[in-house]
């Protein structure tokens, strides 16, 4: 009897090329995205280092290639603390520190307010929600101008007001220099208020059910368990709102000009009004760009320590 001893021979494929095909499925999607990518290179980080270029020039009516050092920035330094009267650029930068902090603060107690109201899980929330959204649909335009119209002594609420009789009633705020910038503050917080509340009833709804019931059997009263437990875990929820909200506050121009035009004698300007005003209408495009880098280092203090925060707690 024999034996015919058999021997397998693997045979090992060769790696097959990818098709074109499958080529230009795996390139299509930096096909389409590489235009807008080029574009936003080019418009956005592009004119960002343009206009830090412009900041280190003479440049007035045109930009002028001649570099003369920190000059602008040196104008603007003088304009804070040893101008008198207050400059411009003082007044903007204190406009801006009155309507940052009340914007802020008034739209993250406003909006936290609303969303506990709307988490109670009251009748209408369907209909709430949308009213209180509104808002946040519109333009800073339609909003300071509609503001504008009810703001208005001879034309909103006040002369209403006169009209049923109460003629001793008056609120001209928007025409008072020392009260114009709460006026912005009024507008804003209306317009953004409302998406801060939809921020926090997304963070409310987050929160585990069993955590609050634990604490109600614990004997939490209802004040303990949203100052212990509800705001402490909504805290990325803050963050995130104080983010957007501060930087809103910083490029904030039309509301400032539909609603008040600058104010009487420019007494409502922000930092990005001063910007606009002395980059295109007094010729002094070197101040102008020295501005626009100072609001941009202002949002990028701002916006670089979250986001080390945010990427600091992901490895965790």
């Amino acid at each position: 009897m024999s034996c015919v001893a058999t021997t397998q021979i693997k045979l090992t494929p060769e790696r097959s090329r990818p098709s074109v095909r499958a080529r230009l499925q795996d390139a299509l999607p930096k096909i389409v995205l590489a235009p807008s990518f080029a574009i936003t290179i080019v418009f956005v980080y592009g004119f960002i280092l343009w206009t830090v270029y412009l900041s280190f020039t003479n440049s007035k009516t045109f930009p002028s290639y001649v570099i003369t050092g920190p000059r602008a920035y040196l104008r603007l330094w003088g304009w804070t603390f040893d101008s008198d009267p207050p400059s411009s650029w003082y007044t903007s930068i204190v406009n801006m520190g009155i309507f940052g902090f009340l914007y802020i603060a008034i739209c993250l107690a406003l909006g936290l307010f609303l969303a506990i109201l709307l988490d109670q899980k009251i009748r209408g929330e369907g209909v709430l929600r949308p009213i209180y959204l509104y808002p946040m649909a519109l333009s800073f335009i339609v909003t300071g101008v509609a503001w504008k119209w009810f703001l208005d002594p001879g034309l909103g609420l006040e002369q209403t007001l006169h009209q049923w009789g109460w003629t001793s009633f008056h609120f001209d705020w928007i025409k008072n220099k020392d009260f114009v910038i709460y006026t912005v503050v009024i507008a804003g917080v209306w317009q953004a208020s409302g998406f801060i509340m939809a921020m926090f009833l997304a963070g409310l709804r987050g929160i585990d059910g069993e955590i609050m019931k634990a604490a109600q059997i614990d004997g939490a009263t209802t004040f303990q368990l949203y100052r212990r437990i509800v705001i402490p875990l909504l805290r990325p929820i803050f963050l995130s709102a104080f983010i957007v909200l501060a930087h809103l506050a910083i490029k904030s121009y039309d509301l400032v000009v539909a609603l008040t035009s600058g104010g009487p004698g420019g007494s409502a300007w922000l930092p990005s009004n001063f910007m606009y005003e002395y980059t295109f209408k007094r010729n002094e495009m070197a101040v102008g760009s020295a501005s626009a880098v100072i609001m941009l280092m202002t949002i990028v203090a701002i916006i670089v320590p979250y986001l080390y925060s945010e990427l600091r707690e992901k490895p965790r």
